[in-house]
């Protein structure tokens, strides 16, 4: 005779299984899988073209590997709002441009590949959210714009275990410091 714990435990996992592989639930995640290399492509971009200079919202003469620095420009000129001192403080530092590039591209990786998305959901969110404080009050809001929807979008990400579809979530999970350090998922 089968215990009470055992049935629960089959009955769960028999609904838990259908439920996984129903027709919605798999274009959720794949919607939320595109989504999540959408915004990993944002990052990455971001990086490149500020890296190369491809002109696209960076000129090759004030490309980082030309010399030039990732957050002078904007920081210098395009910040407004009550943090604004604290931003042109740091416009151009050498700190302030490695800790913006190692972000950009390692956030952007991360999301392309699926893996420690729980720690770019984070880095990411932060990045994006001092951004936000940076154009203070937005152009066309009192206060929301679209980093606070991409912040918020990459906490969704990190959640759900989007790297899991189309990414290598599940061979990063399985792995032996991931499974001993869940942080790190």
């Amino acid at each position: 005779m089968e215990t009470m714990t055992a049935t629960i435990e089959r009955v769960t996992a028999k609904n838990t299984a259908a439920k996984v592989g129903t027709v919605h639930d798999r274009a959720v995640r794949y919607i939320l899988a595109g989504t999540r290399l959408a915004l990993g492509w944002i990052f990455l971009w971001a990086f490149v073209d500020k890296l190369f200079g491809f002109g696209m919202g960076t000129e090759q003469k004030n490309a980082w590997i030309n010399g030039g620095s990732p957050t002078k420009g904007f920081l210098t000129f395009g910040v407004a709002g009550p943090f604004k001192d604290v931003y042109t403080s740091i416009a151009g530092a050498a700190w302030a441009d490695w800790l913006f590039m190692i972000g950009l591209a390692g956030i952007g990786v991360a999301l392309l590949l699926g893996i420690g998305m729980r720690i770019a959901a984070v880095a990411g969110g932060l990045l994006l959210v001092l951004m936000w404080t940076a154009v203070l009050p937005p152009e066309n809001n009192p206060f929301m714009d679209d980093h606070l929807i991409y912040a918020a979008v990459l906490a969704v990400l990190a959640l759900v275990n989007a790297g899991d579809t189309v990414g290598l979530g599940r061979v990063w999970a399985a792995l032996p410091i991931v499974r001993r350090m869940p942080w790190l998922r």
